[in-house]
This record gives structure tokens, C-alpha cells and sequence, in this order.
């Protein structure tokens, strides 16, 4: 396991004091590790779960070719482009159940979506499009011009061949992804274990809920939403509450979190250059790097390892504003914990929306502005800043739904202009 100076040794203008934030990502990419062990888990536990190995089919999907529509097979080698053709009613083929009789030319079957097409079949038209002839007999008459052969029929194996791998390693499973492996059958799959990650919050000035209100404190937020967005990632989360700005208590703190879980958050006492106890703890206890990162909001950050016995834990000391956290946390921890779940995409995309108002922005630090996206007039998608950014105001990271994100070397905006948005949508 590399120690953090060898891993800024790799890194081309490391620089603590002013670390670009595209290049924090790099740095963590190379400290943490994916978990290894492997469990089973129910269909209905799996959701956000990481695979820990490919998932192949175990049978073609679909089994057979079918139908794609109700209407009526029969053979598309009989289509003329200039003349109506009329076809005989052989009788009804349904979903689930073969048809057993057989229909050659000047014959069709009238068939329902998903049953199997009858042998030697192979177009279908939909019931729709047809005139319908009760007597003598059945018949159906199709205009010339409307089909060519093969249309409407799907074919074996068009979804998943047998052997093809359905699922990969490192995919985080999505609904769509439960319900492809049960139509596969599969009760259980291959995932690895949850992510253990054990969070407090630091301060003397942090009250718990129902404490009584006293001056200069303030009420612990980070503690909840850092809560929520490990949750919503999946992870088994250890609520270690609120530790007080004591070295004996921190102590404890993080010698405990390391002994059980694979990574620690905390929130506060982070900042560059300030001296109190939980700087001095972690320096104790870990190989910690304590960096100024160009970003806005959330400079200060600190990162590394907690030993416990022959173990290490994963560190994040994040800034202690309610915002800083919550930005520090999207754009640095929660890419760094899904490679340590083991999945193999780890960004989310970021949209391109047009900015509704200038935004100014100095070159040589990226910002995360907090966001609104919407459709504007003509259909395309248009940002606009929720107004006051300060890195406390909580109430700006619930009235948007995404961060503007305002790269390192980029300057001014004019209205108008094209940006990236990180969407919380799927991320928080």
C-alpha cells in the first residue's frame, strides 16, 4: 500500500496549499481500495448494490422469435409492392402457448404480442391495418405497399443470447438491471459487501438535536445530511453523533470508527493552518494530508488512512459549512467510496445546460454553484443560480437541483453561455 507522499510523488503539480479540484479525484483514485468480499443477495435486496461478477444469461431472450404486435403472421415472401394480398385465417396463435397447426401460402394466423411464431412465418401485420372477411371463410385482406418482409417479428435472442454476458462486474444495479436478472430467473446475485463508513461531526460549538439552545452554538445539519447521502449510496452507515473538541474523546472517536468500518467522515476543524485537537488527532493516528483545495465552497479538506491493528481506514475530513460539506461530498467522497464498492463508473455525466444570468467566476479555482435547471421557451435546457451562495446557506442546496460547476481555468459567464451541471438527481 502506498503512503500519501508516494502517491503525490505520481501526481504532476501536487501542491497542498493550492490543489486544483479536478486533481483531487486523481489523488483519491489512487489511495482507496474496492472492498473484496463477496455475498449473495435477494432480487429484492440487490437494488444499488455493485456486482462482483459478470451475470450471463443462462438462456436466450427471448426464447423464441414472437410476435412484436397483435395482428396476423404469415409468410413475407408473398408481399406484392403493387397488389392487395389476401390470406386465409388458419386460426390463433397466443403468448404463452405454441400454435400447433400449420399455414403455408395464401395462409395466415392470426397471432397475439409475444406468442411464438408459427414455423415458417416470418411477418406480421398489424390487425389494425388489415380488413377483416368473415365468410365464407375467415380471410384478411393487406393493402399493397404497407410491409416488408421479416417486419414486426422478434427474433431469438434479439434482448440476450444464451452464454452473453447480461450484467457486468462493477455495474451498480439499477431497476431496470433487478428486473433483466429476474427475467433471467435469478433469485440471488453476486455483489460485494456494503461499504462500512462511520461519521461524526466535531466541535465544541455543535449541538444535538433537542439540546438547549445556547449562544454561539449552533444545531448539528451535517451529521443528517451526510447520513442521507451515504444512504442513498448504499453504504452501511455508523452514526458516531457529535464529538467534542477533546483529545481523549477523539481519540476514542477514531480509534473506534477505524477498528469497524472501512472509511471515516468527519465534518469541521479541518481548515489550514488552524490548531486544534482534531487536526493534531489525525496527524496522531494516520498518514494525513491537509489540503487548500481551488474550489468554492469547501477549501480545506483533509485526507488518508487511520491504522487500526493491521488494518487502515480510509479518511475524509471535510470542511465544517453545512454547503462545503455537502459539495465536498459529490464531487470528492462519494466517487471515492463507489470505487471502494467496487463499481466500475464512478462520475455521474454532467448535463450542458445554457446560463438564464451572468455569473462571475475568477480563473484558477473551480466553483460549484448551486442551481435550478429547466426548460426554457424554445425546448432547450436553461440554469439559473438559486441567489445567495454562501457556503452556510443550507436552504440554497434544497431549493436547487444541481451544481453549476465552473471549471479551473474558466473565466466569466455570459448569459447565455453553455455549462456543465452535476444533476443531484441519482447522485443525492
Amino acid at each position: 500500500m502506498k503512503s500519501l507522499a508516494q502517491i503525490a510523488a505520481e501526481l504532476q503539480g501536487y501542491d497542498p496549499r493550492a490543489l486544483p479540484a479536478e486533481a483531487v479525484n486523481d489523488f483519491l483514485a489512487r489511495l482507496v481500495e474496492p472492498v473484496q468480499e463477496v455475498e449473495h443477495a435477494g432480487i429484492f435486496e440487490a437494488l444499488g448494490r455493485v456486482l462482483a461478477e459478470d451475470v450471463i444469461s443462462p438462456f436466450s431472450v427471448p426464447p423464441h422469435d414472437n410476435s412484436a404486435m397483435d395482428g396476423y403472421a404469415f409468410d413475407g415472401a408473398q408481399l406484392k409492392a403493387d397488389a392487395p394480398l389476401v390470406l386465409q385465417v388458419m386460426g390463433t396463435a397466443l403468448a404463452g402457448k405454441a400454435w400447433q397447426g400449420e399455414a403455408g401460402a395464401g395462409q395466415c394466423v392470426k397471432i397475439m404480442t409475444g406468442a411464438i411464431m408459427p414455423a415458417g412465418l416470418d411477418t406480421v401485420v398489424p390487425q389494425e391495418f388489415v380488413s377483416v372477411r368473415a365468410e365464407p371463410a375467415e380471410a384478411i385482406t393487406i393493402p399493397p405497399g404497407l410491409l416488408k418482409p421479416g417486419d414486426n417479428r422478434r427474433f431469438k435472442g434479439e434482448d440476450l443470447m444464451q452464454g452473453q454476458a447480461a450484467l457486468s462486474k462493477g455495474e451498480r444495479l439499477t431497476p431496470a438491471g433487478c428486473g433483466l436478472a429476474a427475467s433471467l430467473s435469478l433469485k440471488t446475485l453476486p455483489v460485494k459487501r456494503r461499504l462500512k463508513v462511520a461519521y461524526f461531526s466535531t466541535g465544541d460549538e455543535i449541538l444535538s438535536l433537542g439540546e438547549a439552545p445556547r449562544e454561539g452554538a449552533v444545531y448539528d445539519s451535517n451529521r443528517y445530511t451526510v447520513f442521507g447521502l451515504l444512504t442513498r449510496l448504499g453504504c452501511e452507515v455508523i452514526d458516531m453523533g457529535v464529538v467534542r473538541d477533546d483529545p481523549a474523546l477523539l481519540e476514542a472517536a477514531f480509534t473506534a470508527a477505524a477498528a469497524k468500518a472501512d472509511a471515516i467522515i468527519t465534518s469541521g476543524g479541518v481548515s489550514v493552518g488552524e490548531a486544534d485537537h482534531t487536526k493534531a488527532m489525525m496527524k496522531k493516528l494516520g498518514d494525513v494530508a491537509f489540503w487548500r483545495i481551488a474550489m468554492r465552497p469547501g477549501r480545506p479538506m483533509a485526507v488518508g488512512r487511520i491504522a487500526s491493528g493491521s488494518r487502515s481506514c480510509v479518511l475524509f475530513g471535510l470542511p465544517g459549512n453545512p454547503v462545503a460539506v455537502m459539495v465536498t461530498f459529490l464531487a470528492f467522497v462519494r466517487p471515492a467510496l463507489l470505487r471502494m464498492m467496487g463499481c466500475t463508473v464512478a462520475q455521474p455525466p454532467l448535463l450542458k445546460a445554457r446560463s438564464a444570468e451572468a455569473l462571475r467566476k475568477k480563473p484558477g479555482r473551480t466553483e460549484y454553484q448551486r442551481g435550478i435547471v429547466s426548460t426554457a421557451p424554445d425546448g432547450s435546457l436553461q440554469v439559473r443560480i438559486t441567489g445567495n451562495q454562501g457556503s452556510g446557506v443550507l436552504s440554497s442546496m434544497v431549493q436547487a437541483n444541481g451544481l453549476i460547476m465552473l471549471h479551473h481555468a474558466q473565466g466569466d459567464v455570459a448569459r447565455g453561455d453553455e455549462v456543465d451541471v452535476l444533476m443531484f438527481e441519482g447522485a443525492i
